[in-house]
């Protein structure tokens, strides 16, 4: 027999087992990290809710007085529903400890239930505590969602972009576009459908300048969409001020969408006011959402979308120009900003100010991260955004003692929380941020 015949085994000393796959164990791994967040959290709810709580009762009012359906406020003892929340609370943390000593995955059902009864908590607490100790919920839903509504086109845009390999910092700058050019086309035409359009436009225009120096000229994604944003904030910033303030009548006035009430949906009590009480723009934003979801999993382009953001060269190898892929869609995904963007001047208020995203599409980013790249997940982290925002003034009404100082940090703390704590490891699409140079 031949040395190249000789087994392996063979040339083994007789006391080194051989190893057998049956016979291989792995360490569990065991993450802690939902439970600490979970424990970090029910403190929080003790402090507050238990020993900061108030004997007040609140109020939750679910209907206003002019409603053709009327629904009885429900009333809450502050301090008795502090005890039962922060029990719950308890409970929840401790059966999160022992899921993660087994090396099991916590559900997300539990997650869901553990948030809902200290967001229920917290409103109670700071309702009891208030001068008018009451929470409008249809008003505070129905604002959630409008104020959500260029969240939800922005991450979106997101979703889209990283799918297809191409990071979409430039959200914030498609969004500020949008919005300067839905103004300025609404303004002219009396027409908000116009605007509108116009926004999309605009979006898509600045997405052409990321898709081309990043894409066409290998420009790092990261530097090019933050010096597009500063390139797009000064350029409207300066035509703001010599453009369209001293034209302010004829340029910046724009005709806003009107409310569309849907016969029969819109009376229903809480959820009428959140889903059927809305402009064309918030339904547009609704339709977007569930129509890239089903594009993106349910259809060849998003197949062909998700295999060039996951791996680029197999794409290639089969048929598929990838870096035009990219630069399409990226351009698509600007589109989508800019329709987010025209929420500002054709819905929210009736003419375009400086700088006036504040931010929004670095927010959007951050919800499409939360959501974990899918729309759908993305949609609902942008709604939580939403919520957050419109809860602060919600509070400020109610004359509740919560700092609007914390209230305007709150998405930014629960955007770090839940990435690190609640949803755990996220990873993107693995050729994400990268450029494809064909071999």
């Amino acid at each position: 027999m031949s040395a190249e015949n000789v087994p392996v085994s063979a040339t083994l000393p007789s006391k080194t087992p051989t190893p057998h796959p049956e016979g291989l164990q792995t360490a569990a791994i065991v993450s802690w990290k939902a439970p600490i967040a979970f424990a970090f959290f029910a403190l929080v709810g003790i402090v507050l809710f238990v020993g900061l709580a108030s004997d007040g009762v609140a109020r939750f009012v679910l209907t206003q007085s002019d409603d053709l359906w009327q629904v009885d406020p429900i009333l809450v003892p502050g301090r008795i529903a502090g005890i039962v929340v922060a029990v719950v609370l308890v409970a929840i943390t401790v059966a999160s400890f022992f899921i993660a000593k087994s090396a099991r995955k916590i559900p997300i059902w539990l997650t869901i239930i553990f948030a809902v009864f200290f967001l229920f908590g917290f409103l109670a607490w700071a309702a009891a505590a208030s001068k008018t100790q009451m929470i409008p919920v249809d008003g505070l839903l129905a604002g959630s969602i409008a104020l959500s509504v260029p969240l939800l086109f922005g991450s979106l845009a997101g979703v889209i972009g990283e799918r297809v390999g191409v990071v979409n910092i430039a959200i914030e700058g498609q969004l500020l576009f949008g919005a300067f050019s839905a103004a300025i086309v609404s303004s002219v035409t009396k027409n908000p459908w116009a605007g509108l359009l116009a926004a999309g436009v605009a979006g898509m225009l600045v997405a052409f300048l990321l898709a081309a120096f990043s894409i066409k000229y290998l420009v790092d994604q990261i530097i090019v969409g933050v010096v597009i944003n500063v390139l797009i904030s000064g350029l409207t910033g300066f035509l703001f001020s010599e453009v369209l303030s001293p034209n302010a009548q004829a340029l910046n006035q724009t005709t806003r969408f009107e409310r569309w009430n849907i016969p029969g949906l819109a009376e229903i009590p809480v959820i009428g006011p959140m889903f059927f009480q809305q402009t064309p723009i918030v339904y547009l934003a609704f339709i977007a959402v569930f129509v890239v979801w089903w594009g993106m999993f349910r259809t060849k382009w998003g197949l062909r979308l998700r295999a060039i953001g996951e791996h680029p060269t197999a794409a290639d190898t089969v048929g598929l120009r990838v870096n035009r892929w990219r630069f399409w869609n990226v351009s698509l995904a600007g589109a989508i900003a800019g329709f987010g963007g025209a929420y500002y001047t054709l819905d929210s208020v009736n003419a375009f100010n400086k700088d006036m995203t504040a931010g929004a599409g670095y927010i959007a980013l951050a919800a499409v991260i939360f959501g974990q790249w899918n729309p759908i997940k993305a949609a609902l982290a942008a709604l939580l955004f939403g919520f957050t925002t419109n809860l602060q003034s919600t509070l400020s009404i109610i004359g509740s003692a919560v700092p609007s100082e914390f209230m305007r940090m709150l998405p930014y703390i629960v955007t770090i929380l839940a990435v690190a704590g609640f949803v755990g490891i996220s990873r993107g699409p693995a050729a994400a941020g990268k450029p494809y140079i064909k071999s």
